[in-house]
């Protein structure tokens, strides 16, 4: 992340996954939406544990009283990182299964006359849980379209979705499809509005890796990010608000704590991948006080360094917008124009002529540019625009690593091919 070529360098150099190369080349990673590489410090806090802490918690020796420190400071950690308490992070091994088991719970609140909202442009971890529950309550569940011409949530269809009988509000803070920003706090607003008890589910898994989150500004009740998607260990966070996780009951095993956060972990957690989860949010301090903030505060660290990310990456999502219209054959789906680069992340769906989406991203991959192809489990999105049946989109994703070198070398390939 970089103001100049030399500092930009200097960031690549942290991620060691970078260095791949292919066919005497190097590899251009443009997959991030489906997994960042992992930065150098996340690595070496993983193998140490492994070497020196490796113990379960709660015991009366040394190396379980360092495993408690650990996920101490990995609560810190996800707190400076989400900007809420420490005791209102959970850890658990992906987005999904969260999602799953805190849906189980409030499913338990709901009943026949109640409402779920979901939305089509999510990914599936935040729709067929709460599909889940409501079925299993006998809850109607309402939809939110989106938007085909830029792929932007539909807001009249939203409010048209809300009722007094609103009970949950599941949306995407990012589509990991589109890369389209949803205006959350404005969801919030109108769901607050038609039911003030309703519960506002954030996937912020995309939106993580390209913007600072703070989840009271949100004004949401939970959200869902995976630190594999931003620098770090494959490993899910939910924040949830504390007076919500007080109060729901989650299903767990009767020795497991009672209060706390410790009650929605079920069993033994990823210690290693917690030591590595607080040195991924230290590197994003980093890149902040790399910016003049000052050191001592992490939380005010982190939104500088993400607030220099989206910086970095609105310029890139600008000029390939600029540059991928002028490739006749080459179809962009979701916001297009480059005046709204802010509106979107660098991440692109796109068509290339009638290529199937697999075949063009494994023309690309023997190229050594990775990027993904098919639906990317946003489901919903695909099955909108009407691209699921004949293999979904390629996807095009960028991050802070990603060069203008890499870009052109991408663009001059889709040129190749279309």
């Amino acid at each position: 992340m970089a103001a100049t070529a030399q500092d930009l360098a200097t960031t690549r150099a942290r991620f060691p996954g970078l260095g791949r190369i292919q066919d005497g080349r190097p590899c251009v990673f443009a997959d991030a939406p489906g997994g960042t590489q992992a930065v150098d410090t996340a690595i070496e806090a993983m193998a140490d544990y492994l070497r020196r802490s490796n113990a379960n918690r709660g015991g009366a020796f040394a190396t379980s009283e360092e495993t408690d420190r650990v996920v101490g400071e990995a609560r810190r950690a996800g707190a400076d990182l989400l900007g809420c308490g420490p005791e209102e992070v959970v850890f658990g091994p992906n987005m999904t299964t969260l999602c799953f088991a805190f849906s189980r719970s409030v499913g338990r609140t709901l009943g026949p006359g109640d409402e779920v909202v979901v939305t089509m442009l999510d990914h599936d971890a935040n729709i067929s849980p709460w599909l889940l529950a409501a079925r299993d309550a006998g809850t109607e569940v309402r939809w939110v379209d989106i938007r085909g011409e830029d792929g932007t949530l539909d807001l009249g269809s939203l409010q048209e979705a809300l009722s007094e009988r609103t009970r949950v509000v599941a949306v995407t803070a990012a589509s990991n499809a589109l890369g389209t920003v949803t205006p959350i706090r404005e969801v919030v607003r109108r769901a607050r509005s038609a039911s003030p008890e309703a519960i506002v589910v954030a996937d912020a898994v995309h939106l993580a890796p390209h913007r600072a989150i703070d989840v009271r500004e949100m004004g949401v009740d939970a959200l869902f990010c995976s630190a594999y998607k931003f620098f770090g260990p494959h490993l899910g966070l939910m924040f949830g608000r504390r007076e919500l996780l007080e109060r729901l009951e989650p299903y767990k095993v009767r020795p497991a704590p009672d209060a706390g956060p410790d009650r929605w972990e079920t069993g033994t957690q990823d210690h290693e991948g917690l030591a590595a989860l607080a040195a991924t949010v230290d590197y994003l301090a980093d890149v902040g006080r790399g910016f003049g903030e000052p050191g001592g505060d992490r939380r005010a660290a982190v939104t500088a360094g993400m607030e220099a990310i989206r910086a970095y990456e609105e310029d890139l999502t600008r000029r390939f917008l600029e540059e991928v219209a002028g490739i006749a054959g080459v179809r962009v789906y979701g916001i297009a124009d480059p005046d709204r680069a802010g509106e979107r992340t660098p991440t692109f769906a796109i068509r290339v002529g009638d290529h199937p989406p697999r075949e063009v991203a494994g023309e690309l991959g023997r190229r050594g540019i990775f990027v993904w192809d098919g639906n990317y489990y946003a489901l919903a999105v695909m099955e909108r625009l009407g691209l699921e049946e004949s293999g979904g989109a390629v996807r095009i994703g960028f991050c802070h690593y990603n060069t203008d070198a890499e870009l052109d070398r991408v663009l001059r390939t889709l040129r190749d091919l279309a």
